[in-house]
């Protein structure tokens, strides 16, 4: 039997909140479901209408932006809270995984097999362990995200100006000049024909009865490119690098499989097949690595570059497969 986490009714006291630089120019609404965490999103709109939430002592809109200092009056309302993940030594070493850090974001090389977030069925993701790890640290936010089978390069930010100026140069990043690049390194199907390939070609995200989430070519989907280039030939497998222009769900995996090189040990868009010859010579997990991030600093202007080294289980992987003679 798998027991349900210990839920704690009890009701808040009206409270002042004085809003911090961390929060500056979000929403009320916004704020609130931070500060009032497992309030339904419907009670507090209803609240804030009914004029029980208070800035500055007047009434406000949902979609009002606070500003440094303002006070947000926040009046008693019974929440459910759960008690925090418990957060293991094993998880705490992950947190540590950093590549670069300043006083405004870093980059943490994330483990394949862990999610970004805490989901339906995970009751922590890596945010939720590095939160834990730095209780010091107010602000803490994922500028994007990895699948849960992919490892590698992952940005966040220390402070809410500095989340909002890297997603909108991610949302910029869309041509030759884009200011943030993301590189990946695959192990995919077949050997590669020819040179680089530039793949643009529209995906479109589906939800299955099963609430599993799966993406396809569809002309009526989203943009989507990608850039593919072989680095290294193997008898039947190849090694490539993936640059992302555009950041969609799954695009690498889904754009591998378009061209018929589908990536190895990818159970969603993967090739059975191919998929067993790789658990002959040992791959345990999705062979996708993001390897390369490349961004202009918010505050500093300086373009950084910070690289993961692609895991020791994947370096075995390429050790021992044969490869090709010419």
């Amino acid at each position: 039997m798998i027991r349900a986490p210990m839920v704690d009714l009890h009701q808040h006291r009206s409270r002042i909140v004085e809003v911090s630089e961390h929060h500056s120019g979000q929403r009320l609404d916004n704020f609130l479901m931070a500060q009032l965490k497992g309030v339904p999103r419907s009670h507090i709109y209803r609240i804030v209408r009914t004029g029980q939430v208070r800035v500055n002592r007047s009434r406000a809109r949902p979609k009002s932006r606070l500003q440094i200092g303002d006070q947000v009056r926040i009046p008693p309302i019974r929440v459910a809270t759960r008690p925090p993940p418990l957060i293991t030594a094993g998880q705490r070493k992950v947190a540590q995984r950093i590549m670069f850090e300043d006083d405004n974001l870093f980059v943490v090389d994330k483990p394949a097999g862990v999610a970004v977030h805490a989901g339906t069925t995970i009751s922590a993701g890596l945010i939720d362990w590095l939160r834990a790890a730095r209780p010091e640290q107010e602000y803490l936010e994922l500028v994007h995200r990895l699948d849960r089978d992919t490892s590698g390069c992952l940005l966040i930010a220390k402070r809410r100006n500095v989340l909002i100026a890297l997603q909108e140069l991610l949302r910029q990043s869309t041509g030759e000049r884009r200011r943030i690049r993301k590189s990946y390194v695959a192990l995919v199907k077949g050997r590669w024909q020819g040179g680089p390939q530039h793949v643009n070609v529209a995906l479109k995200k589906n939800m299955l009865r099963s609430g599993e989430r799966l993406v396809r070519v569809s002309s009526d989907g989203q943009r989507a490119v990608s850039k593919f280039r072989p680095t290294n030939l193997f008898e039947t497998a190849t090694l490539v690098d993936i640059e992302l222009i555009t950041g969609r769900t799954h695009q690498a995996r889904v754009h591998a499989a378009y061209l018929g090189h589908p990536i190895g040990g990818d159970t969603k868009y993967g090739d059975k097949d191919f998929d067993a010859l790789m658990r002959d010579c040992g791959l345990r997990r999705l062979f996708l690595h993001a390897s390369r991030l490349e961004f202009r600093h918010p505050v500093s202007g300086r373009y950084i570059t910070v690289t993961c080294p692609l895991p020791q289980e994947l370096e075995t992987i390429l050790n021992v497969l044969p490869r090709t003679s010419h």
